[in-house]
């Protein structure tokens, strides 16, 4: 088969090379660089091809620099393919058919480590300059049962169930095999929603709260704008890391795996362990609900600022750390750190903690932190990609990584979290 009589639904006879950054794996054919689900490198593998674009021949697919394709069949079987964690997600089973957020699920967790560290390691040659070593993608323990939130859909049909992989269709399941299984038990019994999503969340108490938000509700809530009325406050929950107890929303922002807190809140602590100047200003950025503003406190930090965007987060943040003193402040950290004149306002010279969403924190707030010359930085990082970026911006400023630590919190799927200490 050659590129111009390529189409949508093809398929193609593959030898899988790499993984990619976003849990896909890489082949080739005629030169052309084929991103394919479901495979592992090494194997031969049939699949067939997904873009849109591709029915035109050599019109648009032709221009295009890679395809994407999902396998249908494994025609030569890696050594460490597995039956799939997530049965229903099996490459037996229709692509359109195999629920997402599990796409490493059919490669044995010790391979899944060693495919997770490879991803990094590219990450941070390709974009953070070169010359640092990705570590070892370190085991939590928990490998299976982890998710302590779920988020279902639910279509105009009256369908629940998780999104198909790489899809926005709902497709339902009968088990949720890397949920808690009270979360799976809660999920089995959803009957007669209407359009929209419930997240099913299992706090520290293990009793399974459901946040329903209908699609009428969302289209509501737009038309209205800020003028309009506000939803209801949400319930409150709480977990618990160490002795400190954390009050949050039930659909707020926290860690998925139930290990995942302590773990980083641990691995922070021993990455600034003697980098903090009790007399110091010290800055936790992106700080939610003040995990890391306690992990601060505890290293000896007298004087902290947590800054978060949302400003019910930042309310229970400043109550989950009254006894600590932290000044708990809402806005959006680029405009903190510029707007608000943080170097001007005595906040130079301590640790700083950035734990800033999936895309990362950017160059601007990469620039504004080290600005402040701060003494030492942890950097918690969801994203290989926007980690490396934000770690090259941070060199060219002076600052290098010290020390990296990555954890495998998202077992079967192709994240993962690392941390990393930077100083002058």
């Amino acid at each position: 088969m050659t590129d111009s009589h390529a189409s949508e639904g093809a398929l193609l006879d593959l030898d899988v090379t790499a993984i990619a950054h976003g849990g896909v794996f890489i082949a080739r054919h005629e030169g052309r660089v084929v991103f394919v689900s479901d495979a592992i490198p090494g194997e031969r593998v049939r699949a067939r091809l997904t873009d849109p674009s591709a029915g035109s021949g050599v019109d648009a697919a032709d221009t295009r620099s890679f395809w994407r394709a999902e396998t249908v069949e494994v025609l030569d079987a890696s050594e460490h393919r597995r039956p799939h964690v997530w049965p229903e997600a099996d490459v037996s089973r229709v692509p359109e058919q195999r629920p997402g957020g599990a796409d490493l699920g059919h490669i044995e967790i010790a391979h899944q480590r060693v495919l997770k560290r490879r991803v990094l390691q590219e990450a941070l040659d390709r974009f953070a300059g070169g010359g640092i070593d990705a570590p070892e993608v370190e085991a939590t323990g928990t490998d299976e049962n982890w998710r302590t939130r779920v988020t279902l859909h639910v279509d105009d049909e009256g369908r629940i169930g998780p999104f198909a992989a790489r899809s926005h269709r709902v497709v339902p399941v009968a088990e949720h095999v890397l949920a808690r299984p009270a979360i799976d038990a809660a999920a089995r019994e959803l009957r007669g929603l209407p359009e929209g999503r419930i997240e099913l969340v299992e706090p520290a108490d293990g009793e399974v709260r459901r946040v329903l938000r209908t699609e009428a509700e969302r289209v509501a809530h737009g038309a209205r704008g800020r003028r309009g009325p506000r939803r209801p406050a949400p319930e409150t929950i709480v977990e618990r890391v160490g002795e400190r107890s954390f009050t949050l929303d039930a659909d707020g922002f926290w860690q998925i795996h139930p290990a995942a807190a302590r773990l980083l809140d641990g691995a922070v602590a021993e990455l600034l362990d003697g980098q903090v100047d009790p007399d110091a200003a010290h800055l936790d950025l992106y700080g939610g609900v003040g995990l890391f503003s306690a992990t601060l406190a505890r290293l000896g930090a007298r004087r902290i600022t947590t800054v978060e965007s949302s400003a019910r987060a930042t309310r229970h943040a400043a109550a989950n750390l009254r006894d600590l003193g932290v000044q708990a402040v809402t806005a959006r950290v680029d405009r903190f750190l510029r707007a608000d004149g943080a170097a001007s306002g005595g906040l130079a010279g301590g640790a700083v903690i950035l734990d800033p969403p999936r895309s990362g924190a950017g160059r601007a707030v990469v620039e504004d932190v080290a600005a402040l010359d701060p003494a030492a930085i942890a950097y918690v990082a969801c994203d290989p990609v926007a980690l490396a970026r934000d770690l090259a911006t941070f060199r060219g400023l002076g600052y290098e990584p010290r020390a990296l630590r990555a954890f495998d919190l998202f077992p079967h799927s192709h994240h993962l979290e690392t941390v990393a200490l930077l100083s002058r």
